[in-house]
């Protein structure tokens, strides 16, 4: 019989993360390649697990991106492509097609970066969306606009996070913004704004089953930190809660609705206000940012980038096994810091379970066996947080690295 050869790995990302993927990718004997920005040269990457990284200009194109990477598979046999961040799926899905390799290919990954076609997907499957129209025909807008009360949200269908949210009070202010975006205004999506809890479903998933979720809820939503500033905080719910049990039945509904075949997702909910009923707000195929991927660790032993190598390692063949899990509780405390090096070594409680070291950051992540203890001290530390911490900088209309 002949000999197996190692699965060469390419990881994309032009945002430094995912170094614990590429870590257990060498640990299952792949050979792992890099392709991520020349900005990004002197980042603190797992070079110990890296046979090769490539770096690439800034604002490259597709098409030479495309090109620069079948020129490498002439002497190099590339047997799975992963774009690391969310804002790589695109070049990851194109190159996937292009070369023939398996994984998700250009329509599954607009499920999973365009709210538009997400909520659309997921309506279809009977998971409830706050009311949405196209930014598309002006008719179809006023028609939205006179049926659907306000306020409402202009998303852009193509960025993460809060990312060039607006909020918008009425039509006389929509229409100068559609005005002013001209020829971009297709890329956007006008949404009922839903008050509420916003909730988030981390996943880990194996041949479109649900092997792990992880059920956690925001301090504040994250739209409402990013445009008015505060501390950054989310925290596990209670187990077997009814909201609990709730968002993991909906977020399997989502997940075989999207298509996701094997990988991590990173769902978000919100609870309305009003109704009390859960809304689908947006799902990426990523781990979660703000040292989420942390504090699932910390609170159940899954650490959801080392269980994405493996699904990826195992590929379609049902190997995968989830480890022994916990069901602890845990949650993060982040915030944009004044000073450099932010000294938290006042926040000494038992539960401080490890320390965010981040330039001009400061954070913690929480631990326990009890889910009341995580969710008070994260109240208690936000208000210290914002007073000896805090920082705020104008909202981003684009992602930074």
């Amino acid at each position: 019989m002949p000999e197996l050869q190692p699965l060469t790995f390419l990881c994309i990302t032009t945002y430094e993360k995912g170094q614990e993927f590429m870590r257990e990718c060498k640990r299952h004997g792949c050979r792992v390649l890099l392709l991520t920005a020349e900005k990004l040269k002197n980042a603190n990457w797992p070079r110990e697990s890296l046979d090769d990284t490539f770096y690439l200009p800034g604002e490259l194109p597709l098409d030479d991106i495309v090109k620069a990477v079948t020129h490498l598979a002439r002497t190099r046999k590339i047997d799975r492509i992963v774009a690391l961040d969310e804002f790589d799926m695109e070049t990851a899905a194109t190159l996937r097609e292009h070369l023939r390799i398996p994984g998700m290919g250009m329509t599954t990954m607009r499920y999973f970066r365009d709210k538009l076609a997400m909520r659309m997907k997921a309506l279809n499957r009977g998971v409830r969306v706050p009311d949405f129209v196209p930014v598309v025909n002006h008719d179809d807008i006023r028609h939205y606009m006179e049926h659907v009360a306000g306020p409402w949200v202009l998303k852009p269908r193509q960025e993460a996070s809060a990312i060039g949210i607006k909020k918008i009070h009425s039509a006389e202010q929509l229409w100068p913004v559609l005005e002013q975006l001209g020829d971009k205004q297709s890329s956007f999506l006008l949404e009922k704004f839903v008050p509420g809890e916003v909730y988030h479903v981390d996943s880990v998933i194996s041949e479109i089953e649900v092997a792990f979720a992880n059920v956690s809820k925001y301090g504040k939503p994250p739209m409402n930190v990013a445009q008015g500033g505060g501390v950054f905080t989310s925290f596990t719910v209670h187990r077997g809660s009814a909201e609990d049990s709730a968002l993991r039945e909906i977020n399997r509904d989502l997940i075989a609705a999207l298509g996701l075949v094997r990988g991590v997702s990173h769902a978000e909910f919100i609870q309305g206000q009003a109704d009390g009923e859960f809304y689908f707000l947006e799902c990426a195929a990523r781990v979660g940012g703000a040292y989420i991927n942390e504090m699932v660790e910390a609170a159940t032993g899954v650490n959801l980038w080392r269980e994405w190598a493996r699904i990826e390692v195992a590929g379609e063949d049902g190997s995968y096994k989830l480890p022994l899990t916990r069901e602890e509780y845990a949650g993060v405390i982040l915030s944009l810091a004044k000073q450099e090096e932010p000294d938290t070594s006042a926040y000494n409680d038992p539960e401080v379970h490890m320390r965010i070291k981040k330039h001009h950051h400061a954070g913690l992540i929480l631990k326990s066996t009890h889910q009341k203890r995580v969710q008070s001290l994260l109240e208690s530390y936000a208000t210290r947080f914002a007073e000896e911490f805090m920082a705020t900088q104008p909202q981003r209309d684009k992602p930074t690295a």
